[in-house]
């Protein structure tokens, strides 16, 4: 007869709150192993005795069977002496080092949906049934460990039949931590713009539904904040709603009943379709269809639509109720963090908002919905936040303990604990007070929560920085880390990549150690910190920060780059439309500025070249919002098919400048040219986005690098990024591209933190 061991076992990963320890009690109770589990500050924790057949296989049914919302990061076993356990028991949970992967807020299950829409269930068109498999977490936990007392569903006593559920092992709700009922749980109300209640539980919803019908706009207590939601069909109310956002023509989200409804109007693929029904239940950029029920203004001039499906009961009981699609966007005004509280939103949204529809249940903190989208195959997220935050990124060794603040716009922050890497919800642009005071709510909450001691903070360079502001603010060590760098960085640690490695980091706009705007940058990351191995040709910026706005400006300093005070002059028998789009009076001063090199700053940007040829070529002069010339300029590429490439040339480095330079020179008189010639701007859009991937493929060759990194804003284009993939691994290189944490400014501060571990060991 075998003689008896104990085995214990340290889990660490997304395992509470997602059934884990249920999942362990069945499974030891199966096998006739006994012990305990419980969940700790650091993970769960598992001892099992028992014959070493019998370990063996509960350890491997452990991982092979978990639930399928649960992650496994980690699993360290010790074997100790046996003590003698009677029985398996969940144990009460300890305390400790809190590394504890928190789990996201996760969309309604399949189980539960059923039982909302069953009219013989006592849940019947509760608003906020959940169970371990589903519903909120990381929007309303208040301390580790995850379990009631430390949640904001603290204030719900739980009736005997909840209270039966929930102290029962084979019941799906056994240890769900927000179980709740129409008898003992939260429940709606609405009330009028000035916080006056109108009705209770459904009468309320009814309420609100009648509302939305009429073509009103409703604002909405949802998991992590408040949405503003009306007829997606409705024009006039979504013209409504762009004037009281100030928001003129950046998209809005939608929200469907049921992937058949989205069917309907856009295009979905077999991968996005699977994204749209995954647990986090993001927003997925689809292209639109030619006939489709939805308002132009929801997304002017723009080929896709941001879609997503219901991810609570309440947008579940909407949804199929109204059976119409609804815009679903934040409830903000422009630039601020969205509504959590009922009082808060009445002061802020009751200008915008005919109605609102609000609960009991308080949130922990602001958490808006993610964006996503299908590159080259794979799940790519643009905007991290419910469904994914505050999931980690291992970093397969131990770190520093380190707070990294991000940059200033599409801001999150990061903190390292242990091993792992703990990335905050998207927070938007530090562009308000409001905002400002939300990150630094956002960093302290984040610190707390794990009870970190952080050892040195790390920045973004740029001394304007709102967040670099902080940091110096903060009396510990500051380390500023090189924009583009973080980026490649970022990108390096979701792959788990070692140095040394050639990233190529593309955006708008980034702080340079020589004083200049970089952007378009071919870094190469060594042991110690990297080298700027290329970058675009530069060119000046007429008005400074004026040209992020008006891609007419970086026209300008492209045409005064190749032609000087001639562009003035003899712009060529072409018409020119961004010297068309200005005034003569504007012009004159314009001319002043570059001559003198008043506030004409210099930049390598490749976000500023993408506006610049959107300029050329006449597609927009002045935006509305970030990003949209350039993304205007994919838009109409994507409708052409050609191989065509302009003519462009590597300039070798020199006692002036010691980086090669890609010279886009070039590409600018092709441009022109093509335009005489009546070439369609389609055509030369995709001209354009072949030849910046050629020369990314000649620079890679020049470099002696075989692993090839793209980071940064301007790969959110996915016409750009899936063709410098193509390009790239045809020529035989290895191409990452980032997945699980944004190309944009959104993963600066992972980028941060590895920087700043780099520097301090």
């Amino acid at each position: 007869m075998q003689s008896q061991e104990r085995l214990r076992l340290v889990v660490r990963g997304a395992v509470q709150g997602v059934g884990f320890r249920p999942f362990v009690y069945r499974l030891a109770v199966e096998l006739r192993v006994r012990g305990w589990v419980a969940n700790s500050a650091g993970g769960v924790i598992i001892e099992v005795e028992g014959q070493a057949d019998q370990l063996e296989v509960f350890r491997n049914r452990l991982e092979r069977e978990r639930p399928p919302n649960s992650s496994i990061y980690s699993l360290e076993e010790v074997h100790l002496d046996p003590v003698g356990y009677p029985d398996f028991q969940i144990a009460t949970s300890t305390s400790g080092l809190k590394t504890t992967i928190i789990l996201p807020d996760i969309a309604t299950c399949p189980d539960c949906l059923a039982e909302v829409f069953d009219p013989a269930n006592r849940r019947f068109r509760y608003p906020f049934t959940n169970c371990t498999n589903c519903g909120p977490r990381f929007s309303i936990i208040l301390s580790l460990p995850y379990d009631r007392p430390n949640t904001t569903m603290r204030a719900f006593e739980m009736c005997e039949a909840c209270r039966a559920e929930y102290e029962d092992p084979a019941d799906r709700r056994f240890h769900a931590q927000p179980n709740a009922c129409p008898k003992c749980g939260p429940s709606l109300q609405a009330w009028d713009r000035t916080g006056k209640p109108l009705a209770s539980g459904e009468a309320g919803l009814q309420a609100v539904e009648q509302c939305l019908r009429a073509g009103q706009i409703a604002a909405v207590k949802g998991l992590g904040g408040f949405l503003l939601m009306l007829d997606a069909r409705n024009q006039e109310a979504v013209d409504r709603l762009r004037r009281f956002k100030n928001r003129e023509e950046k998209p809005f989200a939608l929200m469907y009943g049921s992937p058949v409804e989205i069917a309907a109007d856009l295009e979905v693929s077999g991968a996005e379709r699977r994204l749209l029904g995954s647990p986090a239940s993001p927003i997925v950029l689809l292209g639109r269809k030619r006939e489709s029920a939805i308002a132009p203004g929801v997304a002017p001039g723009n080929p896709y639509l941001a879609a997503m499906l219901p991810y609570t009961p309440l947008h579940h009981l909407l949804l199929r109720d109204l059976a119409f699609p609804l815009v679903a966007t934040s409830g903000n005004l422009k630039d601020e963090p969205i509504c959590t509280d009922e009082g808060e939103a009445i002061d802020r949204l009751g200008s915008l908002a005919d109605i609102f529809l609000v609960h009991n249940r308080p949130i922990a903190r602001p958490v808006d919905d993610s964006v996503a989208r299908i590159m080259h195959g794979r799940e790519a997220i643009l905007r991290r936040a419910r469904g994914y935050a505050p999931l980690p990124v291992p970093a397969g060794c131990q770190l520093p303990t380190i707070l990294a603040l991000g940059g200033h716009l599409k801001s999150t922050v990061a903190l390292s604990v242990s091993d792992q890497i703990f990335v905050s919800q998207h927070l938007g642009d530090l562009e308000t007070e409001e905002a400002l005071e939300n990150f630094r709510h956002t960093s302290r909450d984040l610190v707390s929560l794990y009870d970190a001691e952080p050892e040195v903070i790390a920045c973004d360079m740029h001394p304007s920085y709102l967040s670099t502001q902080e940091a110096n603010k903060s009396g510990l060590r500051v380390l500023p880390v090189q924009h583009h760098y973080a980026h490649v960085l970022a990108c390096m640690a979701e792959y788990a990549l070692e140095p040394p490695v050639l990233g190529i980091s593309w955006d708008g706009t980034g702080f340079g150690p020589d004083g200049t705007i970089w952007g378009g940058e071919f870094l190469e990351i060594q042991q110690q910190g990297f080298h700027r191995l290329a970058h675009l040709r530069p060119f000046r910026l007429p008005g400074g920060e004026a040209a992020v706005k008006e891609p007419r400006r970086s026209a300008l300093g492209l045409l005064w780059e190749i032609h000087g005070g001639d562009l003035f002059v003899t712009p060529g028998s072409a018409r020119c439309a961004p010297l068309e789009a200005f005034s003569g009076r504007e012009l004159d001063l314009l001319k002043t500025a570059l001559t003198r090199q008043i506030n004409c700053p210099i930049t390598s940007s490749a976000g500023r070249l993408f506006d610049a040829v959107a300029s050329l070529v006449g597609i927009r002069q002045i935006t509305s919002f970030e990003g949209q010339a350039a993304m205007e300029l994919e838009f109409c590429a994507s409708s052409a098919d050609t191989d065509r490439l302009y003519p462009f040339c590597l300039i070798e480095p020199d006692e002036r400048q010691p980086s090669w330079r890609l010279d886009w020179e070039g590409i600018v008189t092709g441009i022109l040219s093509d335009l005489q010639h009546g070439v369609t701007r389609a055509v030369i859009g995709r001209s354009f986005h072949n030849t910046l991937c050629a020369m990314m493929r000649d620079t890679a060759r020049k470099s002696g690098h075989s692993r090839v990194v793209l980071s940064g804003g301007c790969f959110q284009n996915r016409l750009l990024t899936e063709t410098a993939i193509r390009v790239l691994t045809d020529d035989g290189f290895q191409v990452y591209w980032h997945q699980r944490i944004p190309p944009n400014d959104g993963g600066l501060a992972v980028g941060q933190l590895m920087a700043a571990a780099r520097e301090i060991g």
